[in-house]
């Protein structure tokens, strides 16, 4: 058994497109029409794990805002996603405009922060030591 898709909710997924795809350097794999309003749209990065996609889910539905929104009040990440180099990765990411909550904190086997995606969650952008 693998893991093949891993989603994160977002509120906007043209936004969403545009944030995972020119800011952070993955690339479009799926954008499947799903009725009027929605779609099956997915990225997947050029350095991860071949056939590994990350679903950019539209919230259809009241419960999937509330949760979002918990999550991200609570502080807490939707995802991960892992670099060889944290401070590099947070010093281009920053270029780009994207949001961080704090700097790279040491977290025992990792190095670990938090940035915001735009589309209300939070990434934990971790290093294993």
């Amino acid at each position: 058994m693998q893991i093949k898709i891993a989603s994160v909710m977002v509120q906007d997924q043209e936004q969403a497109l545009a944030f995972y795809t020119h800011k952070l350097g993955f690339q479009k794999m799926a954008d499947i029409p799903m009725g009027p309003q929605y779609r099956w749209l997915t990225v997947v990065s050029p350095d991860g794990i071949a056939g590994v996609e990350l679903a950019l889910e539209p919230m259809g539905f009241a419960p999937a805002r509330v949760y979002q929104k918990a999550l991200y009040e609570a502080g807490i990440p939707a995802t991960a996603f892992t670099t060889t180099d944290v401070y590099a990765e947070m010093q281009r990411l920053q270029a780009m405009g994207v949001v961080f909550r704090d700097q790279p904190q040491d977290m025992g086997p990792i190095l670990a922060v938090m940035f915001e995606d735009g589309c209300g969650n939070l990434i934990h952008l971790v290093q294993p030591k």
